[in-house]
């Protein structure tokens, strides 16, 4: 068994352009006042980390690892989610996914998405000069609009999405394994990883590369109606990192699963505040501590009552105070003896 680490906060959704939630001192300074000791970096906000100059520099990343460990703080993994949605979009998609791209390669799908490929293997090195060994991203999407087909997806379809897409993870797959740092996928609606069968489909596509990995985040799983509990049972060998968010599922006679294009405070899933939500943190904080999943604990605030700074000021006790402290003991260890042979047989009756 492990102890998570933790609490740490994905800084994505705190980026504002008012302080501290504007530079890079004034977040470190703010997570570390309320009880944070790590922080997931997306690295699309410049401002946080420039992903050329840590691909390049070491110095640049000593110095960045530095800034960040005076506020008793560490980087607990890079995010490239927006440019590992990249890697894979369906053209029905384009206008959408094009607000993630540089301006200069908007409209320019082939383009982009080599940008994207290049852009996240520069992540990867950026992780190993950061001493990282883990990396979260998106595996980007070819077949979601056939999520629910109507007409029926025709043979081979699926196949022939999920070779594709491992073909365009596999040069990006082979640098992270040059770099020592694991790729995390986060399982999630829209991404054609979204569940267990399509992380296996891509596992396989992919040769089972040894890098390909699962970011944990069971709010997602709430929203499909999956076991997320049993999901870790399944995979938790797999699970390199783990976002803790809380969501909930309460359908009506008008709405489910879909959500009926409503607004997120309208749908029947919705994604909440750490302890506002239905998901049972108790019993995944004590599996993933049972199989010894060597992972952050990391905050993710996207909730559609609370504001974030509530979020984020109770999410730390939340985590902190669910965290368990993996023992090296067994309760009855004091009713136990020195081993002796002779005395085993003798129990055995031999």
């Amino acid at each position: 068994m492990k102890t998570i680490k933790g609490p740490a906060v994905f800084l994505a959704q705190f980026v504002d352009s008012q302080p501290p939630f504007n530079s890079l001192d004034g977040l470190c300074k703010w997570a570390s006042s309320l009880g944070y000791k790590g922080i997931q970096i997306p690295t699309w906000e410049s401002f946080l980390i420039d992903l050329d100059k840590a691909a390049e520099s070491q110095d640049y990343c000593d110095e960045l690892k530095g800034k960040i460990n005076s506020y008793g703080l560490e980087i607990t993994e890079l995010s490239t989610h927006l440019q590992g949605q990249l890697v894979a979009v369906h053209p029905a998609y384009d206008i959408m996914f094009d607000n993630f791209a540089p301006e200069a390669l908007k409209g320019k799908p082939k383009e982009r998405t080599q940008w994207a490929i290049e852009t996240v293997k520069k992540a990867a090195t950026a992780s190993r000069r950061l001493g990282l060994n883990a990396h979260a991203t998106f595996s980007g999407a070819l077949l979601w609009h056939t999520a629910h087909p109507w007409p029926q997806r025709p043979a081979g379809l699926v196949e022939m999405g999920f070779e594709e897409l491992a073909k365009r993870w596999m040069p990006i797959l082979d640098h992270f394994d040059e770099q020592g740092v694991d790729v995390c996928y986060e399982i999630h609606p829209g991404e054609d990883l979204h569940d267990g069968d399509t992380f296996e489909r891509f596992l396989e596509a992919t040769g089972n590369h040894k890098r390909v990995n699962i970011l944990y985040d069971p709010s997602h799983f709430v929203l499909q109606q999956l076991d997320y509990i049993e999901y870790i049972d399944h995979y938790h060998e797999f699970i390199k990192a783990f976002h803790v968010k809380d969501s909930e599922f309460n359908p009506t006679g008008k709405k489910g699963a879909f959500g009926g294009y409503n607004d997120w405070g309208d749908r029947a899933g919705r994604y909440r505040s750490l302890g506002d939500g239905q998901i049972d943190f108790k019993t995944i904080f004590s599996k993933l501590t049972q199989y010894g999943c060597d992972v952050w604990a990391v905050m993710e605030w996207e909730c559609c009552i609370k504001s974030p700074e509530q979020g984020a000021r109770e999410g730390a006790k939340f985590i902190q105070d669910h965290i368990i402290e993996a023992t090296t003991k067994t309760f009855d260890d004091f009713a136990g003896a020195e081993i002796d042979k002779n005395q085993l047989k003798r129990i055995l009756g031999l």
